[in-house]
């Protein structure tokens, strides 16, 4: 029989719960272990197959954003798996053993959709680069490669490096992102104006409107916009923005919304694909099973908006006809 990535796709897409290759051979008549292994050695799934089966479907709009993130997947059991390394979890709130994957999402506002537009793997023993240089990378490839109209950049407080802001505002393109309660700012000029940005005082119309700041080793000219943004009940993230027309706390909210559909891709992916799954030992393994995750997420999420339906509905939907064929001609009798 033949057997291709297509195939291994399938399962991921398929499988319920279950996504070692042991689980795969035993459902397939005439297929191996070996042979699925031998596959993923093989294959060489790259971030490129994820932008090729998106960027038919993809519905751009000038008012676009791109979100930049990373999510850790889970590892903490493995030890001999090479591409694991510790690494801070923000799910888990501490640092725990995984893989480490830096994401790309572009986000129409306009239809509230998402795609997933690239990734990369964070793995500095191998290519030397760190998370930032990845995201750094991933925009350039946006607007070089891709040519994809956007008006904002989302990212997390790790990206907000001097180099990147900067870069991003060169190119016309307005960013929002949380600052670090260390950061340095000033209101004021003067060599001693700089002071943490969590020790600021605030009046009620700054509150409502933001205030305009300098960062700390930033040209003179470059100044941004300053808000108290709360995200979650209880929890309450300083803001800053290039877009220095922007004087309304509840519209930076709102900017800041969309961010959180880069942790609705993380969330999704990894509850409905495998992505954490895989026990291989291999390096290569690894890297093309989640590739060929990303793309059944793409090809899930696709369907979903065809269809108009919730994703996670849709991939229950495949259990439907089982689950009915199940109570009326139980496996395994109750009575």
């Amino acid at each position: 029989m033949s057997f291709s990535q297509l195939d291994y796709c399938q399962f991921l897409l398929s499988s319920p719960f279950n996504y070692t290759q042991t689980y795969f051979a035993e459902h397939v008549e005439g297929l191996s272990h070996d042979r699925i292994n031998r596959l993923l050695r093989q294959l060489d799934v790259q971030s490129a197959d994820l932008w090729e089966s998106v960027q038919e479907t993809i519905v751009v709009d000038p008012s676009g954003y791109l979100a930049f993130d990373d999510t850790v997947l889970d590892k903490r059991h493995s030890f001999k798996i090479e591409c694991v390394k510790s690494q801070w979890s923000g799910n888990e709130h501490r640092t725990i053993k995984g893989i480490g994957v830096v994401t790309c999402v572009y986000v129409n506002p306009k239809l509230n959709q998402f795609w997933a537009i690239d990734y990369r793997l964070f793995n500095p023993d191998m290519d030397g680069k760190s998370k930032l240089e990845h995201v750094k990378e991933m925009f350039q490839d946006a607007i070089e490669k891709k040519h994809l109209p956007f008006a904002t950049v989302l990212m997390d407080s790790w990206y907000s490096a001097r180099e990147f802001m900067l870069q991003i505002a060169e190119l016309g393109k307005i960013y929002y992102t949380p600052v670090k309660a260390n950061r340095l700012v000033a209101e004021h000029r003067g060599q001693h104006a700089y002071q943490r940005v969590d020790t600021l005082d605030w009046t009620e119309e700054e509150l409502e409107k933001g205030k305009r700041v300098r960062l700390n080793d930033f040209p003179n000219n470059h100044k941004v916009q300053l808000f108290q943004v709360t995200v979650l009940p209880g929890r309450t993230e300083l803001v800053v923005t290039n877009d220095l027309s922007q004087e309304d706390a509840r519209k930076v909210r709102q900017e800041c919304k969309m961010r959180w559909k880069i942790e609705e891709f993380h969330r999704e992916i990894k509850q409905l694909t495998g992505i954490e799954a895989c026990q291989c030992r291999k390096e290569k393994i690894q890297r093309n099973h989640i590739g060929c995750a990303m793309l059944v997420w793409a090809r899930l999420k696709n369907l979903a908006y065809q269809l108009k339906r919730n994703v996670y509905d849709l991939w229950k939907s495949q259990y439907d006809q089982l689950l009915t064929g199940l109570l009326q001609n139980p496996v395994v009798s109750f009575a």
